[in-house]
């Protein structure tokens, strides 16, 4: 028997094509690219995809509605925060909605867009949240890639 022409499906070849790896993972150079990226970590419970989505000099901040206040964090407690929410769950669904407000120039940008969140914690404890963002970014000079540097939960819960 001749096995030179037989393929083993069970170690399929290398896919190489331009669009398998660029479909999924954005290079953030575009915001839109950042956004995908952010709803691949949240979908695969990625920190290392989301913690090359946040800046050195992040601030989070959201209304906490039970104090009265705002609250604010840095990108440490971002980190944590979002690695905890990682863990604790089964399922994220992030589904990214329309653009509210959009304003940018060449290395900044405002952007304020609808979302909706789905957090499994397992199955008979899920949260659905929709809110929106505002978040700033900024382009690094060198890479050229776009980052988070504030995040505003517009959100009312």
């Amino acid at each position: 028997m001749l096995f030179t022409g037989c393929k083993n499906p069970f170690a399929p070849a290398l896919d190489t094509s331009a669009g398998s790896a660029s479909s999924t993972i954005s290079d953030q150079k575009t915001i839109d690219g950042v956004f995908q990226n952010f709803q691949y970590a949240y979908t695969f419970k990625d920190t290392i995809i989301y913690g090359r989505l946040i800046s050195g000099d992040f601030v989070f901040t959201y209304h906490d509605y039970d104090q009265g206040f705002d609250v604010s964090w840095g990108r440490d407690d971002e980190m944590k925060t979002t690695y905890g929410l990682f863990q604790n769950s089964q399922r994220l669904a992030l589904i990214w909605n329309n653009v509210i407000l959009a304003s940018s120039d060449s290395s900044t940008a405002n952007i304020v867009r609808g979302f909706n969140l789905t957090i499994t914690f397992n199955p008979t404890d899920v949260v659905r949240l929709d809110g929106r963002v505002n978040m700033s970014l900024r382009k690094d000079p060198d890479t050229q890639k776009w980052m988070i540097t504030n995040w505003i939960d517009e959100s009312n819960f």
